[in-house]
């Protein structure tokens, strides 16, 4: 069902190769590739802007030995995502939004305001806590499983898994 093969962070450097060690700074860069999304991880040292094509890009920080290995990520980056999205067409890119929106409300960044129903179509209207600007998100309707999936695929995406 996902088309998002992506691999999780290999917290080593795309440009040079080397290991990114704990504490280290480095940027993250998302990619629209064939249709998904790829990940690509740079260290402070290499980094040099957001390379051409770059879909979206965040700094972050190698955990400790003794910190768990979940990446955490900035409320900011997901809206970010969620925003580039926003025309977006595309099934498997729908269920990105979706599901990016639902990490967003958890978050308490995007709040329920009310659901609008256009023919066959169920779109839920969310609130910016921070602006109170409106977004509307459509809802794909996932399965459990789909949903358990996608959100899978975000959050390997994204480095949070």
């Amino acid at each position: 069902m996902t088309g998002y093969q992506i691999q999780n962070c290999t917290l080593r450097c795309s440009r040079t190769g080397r290991e990114l060690q704990p504490g280290e700074k480095y940027f993250s860069v998302l990619y629209e590739k064939d249709g998904g999304f790829v990940r690509e991880d740079f260290s402070k040292e290499a980094w040099q802007g957001p390379p051409e094509g770059a879909f979206s890009f965040w700094l972050g920080k190698v955990p400790s030995r003794e910190q768990s290995r979940k990446l955490h990520i900035d409320d900011e980056v997901l809206f970010d995502c969620f925003q580039r999205l926003a025309d977006d067409k595309e099934p498997q890119r729908v269920n990105f939004r979706f599901i990016v929106a639902l990490l967003l409300m958890r978050r308490k960044r995007l709040r329920f305001e009310d659901t609008e129903r256009r023919q066959d179509e169920e779109v839920l209207v969310l609130r910016d806590s921070r602006s109170k600007a409106l977004h509307r998100v459509l809802n794909p309707r996932l399965s459990e499983q789909q949903l358990a999936e996608v959100q899978e695929e975000v959050q390997k995406v994204l480095g949070i898994a």
